[in-house]
């Protein structure tokens, strides 16, 4: 690979083996990759529908976007918010505010105006970057609460009311392009001097005065790894968000610790439909022009993700488990519509899990196997494949466990993925499986720098860690003090990831750090004697029976979503004398179920028995994996489907349990009524 000469640094910014903040990762990645494809994303004026930016062209735009900043007089340490879907322009912006030394407030693009006033006035937000014409009338119709919003910036179009953020006039009213599209200049790549030659360890430190350095070069020499990069909100379940003080050290931890458990090549591609709001897709940002490949932007419709990928071939995916389940979901339900087809369909997806093992033990199967699987492969497995673009190596998925059904069926079909564990507090990463140290139904090993220990549930924080989802950190093992392997407790962890604390709530940082910089995660686990990570659930929500029985609902909730008819499920049951259920349905599954059968549900179809007796088959398979006391004795079938609009979920589509139980109090409390609901068995 040829670089660019250095004319005014003696120390090259490409021969670094990591940009020393996420200041220099524009230039960083432009010096090192040229004119690799950085991002790809759908374009109407294309005759194949896609377009590229190589890393040379994405480093003149991230420095139009910091010189345009400047010129709205953003100074260092400034707060700028993003407000938008996930779109190249969102990377452009995420950057460009890095690289003008400001700090990143990321916003919800499903956000009210209630948590957008909050968020832009706790965080102190000046500038506000918004998507398009609707979020920049959201935030102008807030402007007489936003006292400190000084300009709204729109992705693209400039309007009277906003300006448009690749035309934003630079410093003294220099354009950005002018100045830095010319070679030549100071500003081409890899002519930054922010280090002084590499020691002997391939590290080396912060030297050399700014003098000769412009307005730009000099703030990315200035940042360092304490200084902060970001606000991010957590999208709690209860009260106001909170807002995560990450620094530029606290994502090097995360990226030193788990760039190489993920493999990666010249030409590799990840498709990225998360919103980048969310820290996991920040960092799968970061990952992706790291290691040189190309980040493919979705189209922006959430119905076309499957077929985009199809399109556009990646190879490395992250997720959250509900797209892995819904492919799995219509593959059996395709294979249910033939005579003795869902009988087969397990019984390829047994041939294919057996062979998998073997070849994970470095075994090859015997003849008979191997043509079983072959035929398996022809008529099934290749087909998933291909639905995933043909070429994926490397899926991701967290925020929520994933189905066993779904695993053994994507294991069977050739499809690596591998779970892991974070939150905004802890950098977004703190264990992850990886194809080095892979156990399925856990989230991973602890990454290399960072320590976890299992603690007592029973110690009260009274404050509710945000992104939870669910020793020496190098191992896995238990850090001293913790209780020991197989025990569960409060998942605690300690290292350079963990964040600086809660911005304005020192209350709030004391109560989930401790004085040893130990981060109480809220969510309960354990670990193996291995040192592999099982999350359990959130020790906020375990319900307490008014017959003094300690249940964790996480778990009987999965077991009941493990149905393809159910999409939610919540159990109640605190101070109350046995759990029941509230269930949302999957109207997707359950059309599709109907047409099968030749059946019609009508527009309600929680009400109809037909349906109630496909639940309660789901809640008989759940209850007989449960304990006694966790099974659900009664069940309500919910009309609609919880959304965050609604208020139901978080913007990470988590739960909002006690907004649940208040808006169906009544349901709940009929549940419990004398005879009223309906007996699912014993307790």
């Amino acid at each position: 690979m040829s670089e660019p000469d250095a004319l005014s640094s003696p120390y090259p910014l490409s021969q670094l083996p990591a940009p020393p903040t996420l200041a220099a990762l524009a230039d960083w990645a432009g010096a090192r990759y040229g004119g690799r494809p950085a991002l790809r994303f759908r374009s109407p004026d294309e005759p194949k529908g896609w377009q590229e930016v190589s890393y040379e062209q994405l480093r003149t735009l991230i420095r139009t976007v910091a010189r345009g900043l400047m010129g709205l007089d953003v100074a260092p340490g400034d707060r700028v918010a993003i407000l938008g879907e996930t779109r190249p322009e969102w990377t452009y912006a995420h950057l460009g505010v890095l690289t003008a030394g400001a700090v990143v407030v990321p916003v919800y693009p499903t956000a009210g105006d209630e948590e957008v006033v909050w968020v832009l006035g706790d965080s102190g937000a000046t500038v506000v970057i918004c998507e398009d014409a609707v979020q920049a009338g959201k935030v102008e119709r807030l402007r007489d609460r936003l006292p400190g919003v000084r300009a709204v910036v729109r992705m693209s179009g400039a309007t009277e009311e906003s300006l448009a953020l690749l035309e934003l006039p630079g410093p003294d009213a220099e354009s950005a392009l002018g100045v830095h599209g010319a070679p030549g200049t100071l500003g081409t790549p890899g002519r930054l001097d922010i280090h002084g030659p590499p020691d002997a360890s391939g590290t080396s430190d912060a030297t050399g005065p700014l003098d000769g350095l412009d307005g730009l070069d000099a703030r990315i020499v200035a940042r360092s790894a304490d200084d902060l990069a970001a606000i991010v909100y957590t999208s709690g379940t209860t009260g106001p968000p909170k807002g995560c003080r990450v620094t530029h050290g606290n994502i090097a931890a995360v990226r030193d610790g788990t760039l190489d458990l993920i493999p990666s090549e010249e030409g590799d591609s990840t498709y990225l439909y998360l919103p980048l709001a969310h820290t996991m897709a920040q960092l799968v940002e970061f990952k992706t022009l790291l290691q040189g490949t190309t980040l493919i932007y979705f189209g922006g419709r959430i119905e076309d993700v499957v077929a985009e990928l199809a399109e556009a071939r990646p190879t490395h995916l992250p997720s959250v488990p509900r797209l892995f389940e819904k492919v799995h979901s219509v593959v059996l339900s395709l294979a249910e519509g033939q005579e003795g087809g869902r009988e087969r369909f397990e019984e390829a997806v047994r041939t294919g899990v057996a062979v998998a093992e073997l070849r994970e033990r470095g075994e090859e199967p015997d003849a008979e196997l191997a043509q079983a699987w072959r035929e398996a492969d022809e008529r099934l497995f290749s087909l998933v494949r291909g639905a995933f673009g043909g070429r994926l190596k490397w899926a991701l998925t967290g925020a929520a466990p994933i189905a066993p059904a779904t695993l053994d069926f994507l294991r069977a079909c050739g499809i690596a993925i591998f779970e892991g564990y974070g939150m905004t507090e802890s950098g977004g990463v703190i264990s992850l499986n990886h194809p080095a140290a892979l156990r399925y139904g856990s989230v991973g090993r602890p990454m290399p720098g960072c320590e976890v220990r299992i603690d007592s549930p029973r110690r009260e924080s009274g404050v509710e860690s945000g992104d939870g989802a669910g020793g020496d950190g190098t191992d896995g093992a238990a850090a001293g003090g913790g209780v020991g392997p197989g025990v569960e407790g409060e998942v605690l962890t300690r290292g350079p990831h963990v964040f600086g604390g809660y911005h304005g709530d020192p209350a709030a940082t004391s109560a989930v750090l401790d004085a040893d910089g130990w981060l109480r995660t809220g969510d309960l686990g354990h670990l193996d004697e291995d040192g592999y990570l099982f999350i359990t659930g959130r020790r906020k929500d375990l319900i307490i029976t008014s017959g003094g029985k300690n249940l964790t609902p996480s778990l009987t909730e999965f077991a009941l979503q493990q149905s393809r008819f159910v999409s939610r499920a919540v159990m109640v049951g605190d101070r109350r004398p046995h759990p029941v259920a509230l269930i949302t349905l999957d109207t997707d599954e359950l059309r599709g179920w109907a047409e099968r059968e030749g059946v019609s549900l009508g527009p309600r179809p929680a009400r109809d028995e037909r349906v109630r007796e496909l639940v309660q088959e789901a809640v008989d398979t759940a209850n007989a994996q449960l304990s006694r006391p966790a099974r659900i004795r009664a069940f309500a079938l919910l009309d609609e489907d919880f959304d965050v609009t609604g208020g139901l979920l978080t913007p990470s589509l988590k739960v909002r349990r006690p907004a649940v139980l208040a808006r169906y109090a009544r349901e709940i409390d009929a549940l419990y009524g004398p005879g009223r609901g309906r007996d699912t068995g014993p307790a």
